[in-house]
Order: C-alpha cells, then structure tokens, then sequence
C-alpha cells in the first residue's frame, strides 16, 4: 500500500532534487490551460477544485501576452487533448513564455496531451522541449486504443516502492534517450482489471482467446511492461512532472491520492482533499426539442440533446457506458465529440450566468442555434445509417459513410465538423463563466 504522504516527497523531491523553488511574487493558483483540452480541461478544473486548491483557466492567447504579469502561478497545468493544437494556438511566443516561465522556478504538470506538448520533438514540429526525451510512435495504432487502469510500480528501485492502479485514456508514450536525464516516477507493469483494447474489455477475454490472438494478429500487451508512465526532471531552476496518466480522473483513489501527494510537494500547495468524487455531467436535464429562448435554456437543452444521441446510439449498439463520466464506443465511431459535447453542455447546464456570457451570446446565439438543430438531426439520422452499414457490411468498414462522419462529428480522435463548431461556442462560454476570476469554491 502507497505512504499517504511519503509518495509525493519521495517523487518531486528526491527525484527531482530540493524543494520547489518560488518563483518572486509568486501566486498560490494553479493555472490551467484551456485551449485543445476539451472533456479533459474540465476534468483537470473539475480535478483541482475536488482536491480543495484554487485554480483559474488560461488561453493559449493569453500566455502568449504572457498572462503571468511578473506574478507566476504555483503551477501550470496541461491537461489532456491534443499537443500539436496546443502547441499551435500557444505560438512561439507562448511557448517562449511557459519555457521562460519554467526556467525561472515555475512548475510545469502535464496530463497526456499536455505531456506530449512538453517532450522534444524528433522531427522538427513546435513544442515546450522541457523534457529532452521524444514521443515514442506506436507500430500499430490499435496500442495507442488503450483505456482503463495499468498495474503500474511507483518509484521503482527507490526506498519507498509501491504498486498502484493508474488510470489511462488513449495515451501516447515516451521514447528513452539514454543520457539525457529524466527521472521515471512511475512505469508500467500491465493491464488491471478495467483495462480495454479499443472496445475490447481484455479482461472478460478468456486465456486461451488471447493465446490465439496473440499467435496470429500479435495482439499482445507485452509492450506495456516497464514502459515509463509518469516522469519528472528539472529545466532552469523550475521542475516538471509529466503523465501518461490521467492522476485527475474521478474516483481513481489511488491516482488522485498520489497527485494530490505531488501537488503538495511539487508546488508547495496544501491540497485539503485526497479525492476526486465520481462525476456525472447531467441526467436530469430537460426533455424539451424546442430552441431555448435564452442562455440559461441553452445548458439544459443542449445536454438533453446529446444524452438523446447517446442514449440512441446505446440502444443501437454504438456506444456503451463505460463510466459515468463516459461513453465507450465502437471502434471508429464518433465517442469522443459526443462525449466532449455532454461534458460541455453539463458544465454549463449548472452554471450561474454572467454579464460577459451573455454578451458573448447575444452575438453567437443565431449562428449557434441553427448550427445545433441540424447537427442533432443529422447527428440522429447518421448513427441510423452506421447501424445499417454494420448490418449489411462483413467488414464494417464506413466506406460511403466516412464524408457523412467528417462533416458531422469530425475526425474520431482529431475533432473538427460541425461537432467543434458547436464545442467552441460553449465552452468559450465556459471560460468566461468560469474564468480568471474564478477561483473560489
């Protein structure tokens, strides 16, 4: 059993060397970054809050200007989505700023995508380059399909080791370059219990099921033995702890318990708690079809909305409860928007309206409202149309469908369509109702 207060002294300290150093006119808030997050933004604000730390969102734009103003956050935060689109609304300037940010005593987590932001890039593309190891590609896509918990060893070869369960939501890897000094916190030693291979729950697989997968598609989770998961090092006077390992997703005691560990050691902060609760976006939003006269409709209507696509593409065999937080889905299928969507919607369904959100809105209101109704209707009448082509197709392969996906739901694990379209507009009504100014509870 992991040490409730040894695991983050031992990792952000005794790896990582003295005690954080802080930065002059330092703030006591986690800044988390906004931009390219999407379900995953949420989950880290959400996260943060849980643990009873203050916390504030930052645009990419805003780094840029460079948001710190001579008065640095405790810690920044990249949460999960996608590196390259954080790195590309970030810009020059603004990874010029975080790296400035850093070298001068700034504290630096990132979750999954935010991790990759932070690596070295082999091949030319922007990035922080905090930590001098690259990515790592995976020889075959369906390895990067993996979700669940990981056994995985904290602090190996250390004086406290432990075991823990550490959560996973499609991650990508790291790539060890000998010599260049990174201290790995935690590595993995393979699949748990609820661990899934795209929309294959390993563990219900029988033995001699995965022998044969094995011996004849090379299906296999051999890789994940001691591939490193979470890592730290140091750049300028500043730290950084990276994870492929979302140690913010609910109910994950074991995860949340070690973050909190590392948030009080890492940066100083006191978390007043040492869990993250279970999370449901909304179930008991409204059943109206009817646009919604004003934006304190918006939320309510917009969740019923998505819970009703999800819910049809339940019944169709599409998608499945995976968590409360989540909807799995069929390989292939549009989970991620949906679920990016309901998170949204849910978030805003319960939040108190502002006199900026409601500028904001007196300007998109039209554009949006026309966007949303045909991206419900369209939305409805595609997950039909999969359901038909799975029937008649041996392969299920989308073929014809593939133009239809793109312009509603957008890529699978890329986002775009009309999906993020309609994503945009909420949650930058999100931010500015949850925003710089937010961070009480």
């Amino acid at each position: 059993m992991l040490s409730r207060r040894r695991i983050g002294r031992n990792l952000a300290c005794a790896f990582l060397g003295a005690p954080c150093y802080k930065p002059f006119m330092r703030c006591e808030t986690i800044h988390i970054l906004w931009d390219g997050s999407h379900i995953w933004g949420l989950m880290a604000w959400r996260g943060i809050r849980a643990l009873g730390l203050p916390c504030r969102l930052v645009k990419a734009q805003e780094i840029a200007r460079n948001a710190f103003h001579g008065k640095a956050p405790a810690l920044l935060l990249a949460p999960g989505g996608n590196a390259r689109k954080k790195a590309r609304a970030l810009g020059p300037a603004g990874l010029a700023n975080i790296r400035k940010y850093l070298a001068g005593g700034g504290s630096y987590l990132g979750f999954c995508g935010g991790a990759g932001l932070a690596l070295t890039p082999d091949n030319g593309e922007a990035a922080l380059a905090l930590c001098p190891w690259p990515r790592a590609p995976y020889k075959s896509r369906i390895f990067h399909l993996i979700s669940g918990h990981l056994r995985a060893r904290i602090n190996p070869g250390k004086d406290f080791p432990g075991m823990a369960s550490l959560p996973v939501w499609w991650p990508g890897r790291f790539a060890p370059i000998p010599g260049r000094e990174v201290a790995v916190l935690a590595e993995c030693c393979g699949p748990d219990e609820d661990f899934w291979l795209a929309d294959i729950p390993l563990a219900r697989v029988p033995k001699e099921v995965l022998a044969r997968w094995r011996k004849c598609h090379g299906l296999n989770m051999d890789y994940l033995e001691r591939q490193p998961l979470v890592v730290g090092g140091n750049f300028g006077r500043g730290k950084y702890v990276l994870s492929y390992s979302h140690l913010e997703t609910p109910n994950s005691r074991c995860a949340n318990a070690w973050l909190a560990d590392i948030l009080e050691e890492f940066c100083g902060l006191a978390p007043a708690g040492r869990l993250v609760p279970e999370w449901n976006p909304g179930t008991d939003a409204s059943t109206a079809r009817n646009c919604p006269r004003g934006l304190n409709e918006l939320g309510p209507w917009g969740l019923a909305g998505i819970n009703r696509l999800l819910q049809l593409g339940e019944d169709l065999r599409l998608f499945f409860h995976r968590a409360s937080w989540l909807r799995g889905w069929r390989s292939g299928l549009p989970g991620m928007a949906c679920n990016n969507l309901r998170v949204a919607f849910g978030e805003l369904a319960q939040m108190p309206i502002t006199d900026e959100m409601e500028k904001f809105w007196q300007q998109a209101a039209r554009f949006f409202l026309q966007k949303a109704e045909k991206f419900f209707d369209d939305a409805e009448g595609c997950l039909w149309d999969m359901r038909l082509e799975r029937t008649l197709a041996s392969e299920g392969k989308f073929g014809p469908l593939a133009p239809q996906l793109a312009r509603i739901f957008g890529h699978p694990m890329l986002g775009g369509g009309i999906a993020e379209e309609l994503l945009t507009t909420v949650e930058e009504l999100i931010y500015l109702g949850l925003g710089k100014d937010n961070i009480n509870f």
